[in-house]
């Protein structure tokens, strides 16, 4: 529960009270560090693991690959990738491939990830090309981007069309973020454009660029002109709910929101120059991960 909603620090309270655990609880301490950008933490205690007798099976593996991943931690993903077979007596399937793309390719090693993707000793599935296509995508690599795409939907035809990102929100699946404060859940959705909050979002623009922030309308794909992108950019909901909770929340509180998207490069950007502005811990939680955004920088490192 804790992990769920941010808190690695309580979790491991929890965990570490834990008379016994097994191998279960270990993964998910792992995952939940992983997911929320303290991927090292989540190598120690891989090892903790394994110092304490517990034989790693193929989830561990899974786990540790993930927390490699979202710190950089290339070397040692390789290398328990590699080590799997001899020293756990598990062979690498499709989740554990996928995994060590994510350790290489999240740190820009994107020859070495196709490498391993064309070593596999089965065909690539979905998962697999479609994890390649969006490090391709983070990286700017445009060639190897088009060709997983490609790959990807001659695997799965029903993805041609459906996750070249960020696609406009349907209208019946518009984008919706809940901002918890005071115990209390206030729910936004893209098309909430006025009001408070709003006008705050607008207050907060001319700081923004001050401090460095240039909207990123490549993430805009409506065929508008660059002013009516940027303009557009403004209304992402999860912008609307930061502004409504610095508005109804005591200062330097920390504000959590749920994002039921996944974040956009150009908002990502831009909630980390506003938790630099504004001096707090801003922790959005979108269908990927956690980022903690805290004085200009986030968790995850600007992978995700």
């Amino acid at each position: 529960m804790f992990a769920k909603c941010g808190s690695t620090r309580d979790a491991r309270k929890v965990f570490d009270r834990m008379p016994e655990r097994d191998l279960r609880v270990w993964h998910s301490m792992i995952n939940a560090y992983a997911a929320n950008g303290e991927g090292s933490e989540g190598v120690v205690l891989f090892e903790k693991m394994r110092s304490e007798g517990l034989k790693p099976d193929k989830e561990s593996v899974a786990v540790v690959l993930g927390a490699c991943a979202s710190v950089g931690a290339v070397e040692e993903g390789v290398r328990y990738f590699e080590s799997m077979e001899d020293e756990y007596g598990t062979v690498p399937e499709v989740e554990h491939y996928v995994g060590v793309v994510d350790v290489l390719g999240k740190s820009g090693h994107l020859n070495e990830a196709v490498e391993c993707v064309e070593r596999m000793p089965f065909e690539p599935t979905t998962e697999v090309w479609e994890a390649l296509r969006d490090l391709a995508r983070i990286h700017g690599d445009l060639e190897l981007e088009d060709r997983a795409e490609e790959l990807l939907v001659s695997v799965d035809p029903s993805k041609a069309s459906g996750d070249k990102m960020p696609l406009p929100p349907r209208k019946k699946y518009s984008e919706i973020n809940m901002l918890e404060e005071r115990n209390k859940v206030s729910e936004y959705r893209c098309i909430d454009i006025y009001g408070e909050s709003y006008e705050q979002s607008k207050g907060l623009r001319g700081q923004m660029r001050e401090a460095g922030y240039v909207p990123d309308t490549r993430y805009v794909l409506h065929d508008i002109d660059e002013e009516a992108k940027e303009q557009a950019l403004q209304y992402h909901s999860e912008r609307l709910a930061i502004a409504y909770g610095l508005i109804s929340t005591p200062a330097r509180q920390t504000l959590r929101i749920i994002k039921n998207l996944r974040i956009c490069g150009d908002c990502h950007n831009a909630i980390k120059i506003m938790s630099k502005i504004v001096g707090r811990e801003l922790i959005v939680r979108d269908n990927k991960r956690f980022h903690h955004f805290k004085n200009g920088k986030c968790s995850c490192g600007d992978y995700w």
